[in-house]
Parts: structure tokens; sequence; C-alpha cells
């Protein structure tokens, strides 16, 4: 069976031939080295908020990242009723909650950062390890938003006015030896809501479904617009010829290699 995460359903949704150069060809371009740090910074403050959240001990995390010893404190500062609750707090919370929904024969996956679950309702919460962006109605349309709340409906007896999701920023920008300013933003949910991104959500995997067969077949997946301007900063654009080189070495309607095209090299993706 087909895994699809909300990255998976994000890039499907952005290029299906980028998808198609990604998973289903497991191609990669090599990551920068402030990329890569900027990734490990993340993933040390994850372990970190996992390693509080099982009560184990926190200190050598911290211990060498003064930056991260700030965030973390003012996150938790911030927000003490979420993680400093009361003894008599008999909610269900877990760390890395994975959950999975079979949905028209592919398998939905998502891993919450930190599940609340009382009677009255049901909490999800993400650390996003950069700065709050400005746009607040793209993280809604975000695929993580979107099936994080709808897979929690779709699993749970929670109504979907009862479930919400919050991200917090818990890196602010400027200087780094100031205290950070922890932001968050959080979405409810609904019926209508919950209807919609179902109904989304079906479309894109029809289309997934019919590409994969193509696929098969010796078609590539559809190309995005080049007029989105997507191209432009794509590792793929070479591959995919969306670039100024490309076109100028065109002629007529026959493509002519270009001597600085570069396959990329295959490497072993665990999306």
């Amino acid at each position: 069976m087909f895994r699809l995460s909300q990255g998976q359903l994000n890039l499907l949704q952005t290029c299906p031939r980028k998808f198609q150069h990604a998973y289903l060809e497991q191609l990669a371009s090599p990551v920068t080295p402030g990329q890569q740090e900027t990734m490990e910074w993340g993933k040390r403050f994850h372990l970190l908020m996992q390693q509080r959240e099982l009560g184990l001990p926190v200190e050598s995390l911290v211990r060498e990242d003064p930056q991260m010893q700030r965030c973390f404190e003012a996150i938790v500062s911030a927000a003490p009723e979420i993680f400093t609750p009361s003894l008599t707090d008999r909610s269900f919370r877990e760390s890395e909650h994975w959950r999975t929904l079979n949905f028209q024969g592919y398998l939905l996956t998502v891993v919450y950062d930190l599940l609340i679950l009382d009677n009255r309702q049901a909490r999800i919460l993400d650390w996003k390890t950069y700065p709050r962006p400005q746009t607040r109605t793209r993280i809604a349309r975000n695929w993580q938003t979107r099936l994080y709340l709808f897979l929690l409906a779709q699993t749970s007896s929670y109504l979907p006015e009862r479930i919400s999701m919050t991200y917090w920023f818990v890196r602010s920008k400027g200087d780094n030896s100031t205290a950070p300013e922890p932001q968050y933003l959080k979405f409810a949910y609904g019926e209508a809501q919950h209807q919609q991104t179902k109904a989304s959500l079906s479309r894109l995997l029809d289309r997934l479904t019919y590409w994969l067969q193509c696929y098969e077949r010796g078609d590539p997946f559809p190309q995005v617009d080049e007029t989105a301007g997507s191209c432009t900063h794509c590792q793929f654009a070479v591959r995919c010829q969306r670039t100024s080189e490309h076109r100028q070495v065109s002629v007529g309607s026959e493509w002519v290699p270009n001597i600085a095209e570069i396959e990329e090299v295959a490497l072993d993706l665990n999306p």
C-alpha cells in the first residue's frame, strides 16, 4: 500500500512531476551546509520536547546550545497550562504520536509532536523551529494543517468542532542572544471544513491513482505550469527542461541536449 504523508501531499499538489522525481524515482540534490545545520537544530529541539514530555533529563541536550535552552525555556514559560499540567489533569498526552488511516487505498500517515486528549477536546501541537510566517492563510491551506485535523477526526470519537491544531514557532527573528518570543497560530476545526478536506483529498488521490497508472505505462506525471514560477529554484529544473539554457538550445520543436545537464544521483529516501 502506498504511504502518504503531508509532505508528499503538498508536493503532489504543487508539482506532480516533482513528486515523481522525489518519491517514485528517489532522486534528490544535496542540501547546503546551512540547510543541514537548520535541520539538525530542529531535530534536536523536537528530541528535547519529547524527552521533557517523557519526564527524562534534558540538561545534556541544552548544555552546549544556549539558544536552544532559551527557546525551550521561553515556550514552556509562554504556555504553562500546556507544558505544566496540574496534578489533577487526567488528560491523555503523548509526544511523537503516530496515526494512520486507510483512505481510498492509500495509507495516510501523520506524526503529532504532542497530542492532548481529554473529555472535552482534542489538541494537536506542532513545534516549528523557524520564525512565524506572516501568511496565516497559506498555513491553513497547507496539507499538514488539513491532514492532521482530518485524520484525527476520522480516527477518534471527537466531533470536528472539538479538535484544534496549534503551531508554536519557537525561534524569533533578530539577534539570537536576546530572549526569544515564541508565537503561535491556532486553527479550529468544524464539520464543514472536515467535509471540504475530505472532498479535496479524494480528488487529489483520484488524480494520483490515474497518474500512477499512466506512469506504469511509461507516461510521466504532468508538469506544473511554467508561468507559476516554481521551476526557477527547483532542483529538477534541468531534468524537466525548465531552465534558460534549455530554452536557448531549443531548435524549432526539436530539443538539443545541453552538455551542462548532469543526472541526479539516486538516493535512498525515507519520506
